[in-house]
């Protein structure tokens, strides 16, 4: 495993071929309250790019919504909907294609209630995710060996992932399903902004159906 922490933005220099694999870090789990404070990405080869965003660096980083916004990239998240929708808070970028490692695992691994991202990492590729700097301070200006390890890892093995849970989805007749609920994710993401997140307007209220 390598990384690369780069304050403010990606290079220019760097590519990511068709798909790259994608995680943010923030403060905390809220969207209205918190903000972000690192995108990190992977082309599936052990390397990572940590993007260091926020405070006194901003949230420029032109490279970087490029990459979000290209319609030729395939954007691999775990829980895509939090990711999206920070990124489209704090860079004002909407991030499409994108897919989504922990719905693809919720639509095919229905033999469990276990879909978190050290989960998932487990049961499919057989390696142990060290969780312990997840809820670390993420707003510092300097971050440890061991908090950019972390980052690192929640995107080294999402495309080996993805691989993994598209045969499950094939197998099970659901990669259809799997396809629209990624092409929704955006707007899932733009309706958690605007305070729909705890609401399911597809669910049927017997009350409010005139």
């Amino acid at each position: 495993m390598s990384f690369q922490l780069h304050r403010g933005d990606l290079p220019a220099t760097v590519s990511f071929g068709a798909s790259v694999a994608v995680d943010t870090e923030t403060t905390g789990l809220s969207l209205f309250r918190d903000r972000l404070c690192t995108v990190q990405l992977s082309a599936g080869h052990g390397e990572a790019h940590i993007v260091q965003v926020g405070g006194d660096i901003g949230y420029e980083c032109p490279n970087l919504k490029k990459i979000m916004a290209d319609p030729g990239v395939l954007k691999i998240f775990h829980f895509a909907r939090f990711d999206v929708a920070m990124m489209k808070r704090w860079l004002n970028v909407d991030v499409a294609p994108v897919y989504c490692t922990k719905i693809a695992s919720l639509l095919s691994r229905t033999n469990t209630e276990r879909h978190s991202l050290k989960d998932v990492v487990s049961t499919q590729l057989g390696i142990h995710l060290d969780k312990e700097q997840q809820t670390s301070d993420w707003a510092g200006d300097n971050f440890s060996k061991e908090q950019l390890a972390y980052a690192a890892n929640d995107v080294l093995y999402l495309h080996e992932v993805k691989s993994k849970l598209d045969a499950l989805l094939e197998r099970e007749g659901r990669t259809h399903i799997a396809q629209a609920c990624f092409n929704f994710l955006p707007t899932r993401a733009e309706m958690d902004l605007l305070d729909w997140e705890k609401m399911d307007i597809f669910s049927h209220d017997p009350h409010n159906k005139g």
